[in-house]
């Protein structure tokens, strides 16, 4: 049976401390030295160097009695404001003193992960090898599962904990997501006595943006402005304007065509006003999409029914480490773990989902 005690406190103690993206290394450090206590084979990547971070990902390896190994996955870092967190417990649900955010995502999901390890030991519960990787900068990027070491994890399917909805949510797809940086160039001249001899790159700025496709363009895409910057002083024609850009989708095609949208609609206005501009694009990271025929999704649905659980499917605007390992060729998918209001110094989590979603990772574990 799930210890309750013991997993709330160690859900607890996780949000206790801090841990921004890039600045895991005192969780990492506690998870390290908790799984050692156990007696389990734990190792560390170097993903920390490629991001300018303080620690790597933490790889942990539980022996099995038989059967295909299998991965669980969830991050150690939070979103700001998450340092000196106070969790308070009213009415069987955690929440953050109102000062922060809770930190639940995603630390609930590796206190799921660590208490179902446990008790399949205590119980004695025949397993594959499990392997559980403890990620870091998955808030700033996904960083820690771009630059992971992947033989450290050698497995074919893994269960990501890092999804709100209730326990029994099973995320089965996610966009991709293009980053897109912009520069208006225009040229600078003195606006009270010769405007006419100035471009100002806020004028083609706005034009461009006018004729943008932005916010919802279909159930599967988005797109959205999310920074401008530009100008000084009013009796200066701007001579440069920047913009920052995201377009999300599951159509991989509908995603260039907007990015291609994007781009037509910058160079118009600059050849209407006659200045310059520069356009960059990344595909931050893969979209995600789980075969309605894959046997980890069959699993959990299983699973789910064995505990009294209905699974249920659903898509997601949102990205995760499941992105990238998707994109780096493993089997994987998102559960809902029952965390709420993330990203919110409102942001909650029920007592209940932490030992229900650690009971659903218990049933997927075994053997």
């Amino acid at each position: 049976m799930i210890n309750k005690d013991r997993i709330l406190n160690l859900f607890l103690d996780l949000v206790k401390i801090d841990s921004p993206s890039l600045k895991e290394k005192n969780v990492s450090k506690y998870l390290c030295s908790l799984m050692k206590e156990k007696g389990y084979e734990v190792t560390q990547d170097s993903a920390g160097d490629a991001c300018d971070g303080n620690t790597g990902n933490v790889f942990v390896r539980i022996p099995g009695t038989g059967g295909n190994p299998i991965g669980f996955s969830a991050h150690m870092d939070c979103v700001y404001p998450c340092c000196g967190v106070v969790p308070v417990i009213k009415d069987d649900i955690v929440y953050s003193s109102g000062d922060t955010v809770l930190g639940g995502d995603d630390k609930a999901g590796l206190a799921m992960m660590i208490e179902a390890v446990q008790h399949l030991k205590e119980e004695n519960i025949p397993h594959p090898d499990i392997y559980l990787m403890f990620s870091i900068c998955e808030e700033s990027g996904m960083h820690g599962a771009k630059n992971m070491d992947l033989t450290l994890f050698p497995v074919k399917e893994v269960v990501v904990l890092d999804s709100g909805g209730a326990v029994g949510t099973i995320v089965i797809e996610a966009p991709a997501k293009a980053g897109i940086d912009i520069t208006f160039i225009g040229k600078s001249a003195h606006a009270g006595i010769a405007p006419e001899s100035g471009i100002s790159a806020i004028q083609m700025a706005a034009e461009a943006i006018s004729y943008m496709k932005l916010l919802r363009i279909d159930k599967k895409t988005t797109a959205n402005l999310g920074r401008i910057e530009g100008g000084g002083a009013t009796n200066i024609v701007t001579d440069k304007v920047s913009l920052s850009a995201e377009i999300r989708s599951t159509n991989d095609q509908t995603l260039q065509e907007l990015i291609d949208h994007m781009k037509k609609c910058c160079a118009d206005a600059t050849v209407k006003f006659g200045g310059d501009y520069n356009f960059e694009y990344e595909i931050s990271y893969p979209a995600l999409h789980v075969d309605k025929n894959s046997p980890l999704l069959a699993r959990i649905e299983q699973s789910c029914k064995n505990i009294g659980l209905e699974p249920k499917q659903v898509s997601t605007g949102g990205g995760s480490d499941s992105n990238i390992l998707y994109g780096k060729g493993y089997s994987a998918l998102t559960l809902g773990i029952g965390m709420s209001k993330v990203h919110t110094l409102e942001e909650f989590i029920e007592i209940k989902s932490l030992t229900s979603c650690a009971e659903l990772v218990t049933e997927i574990m075994k053997s």
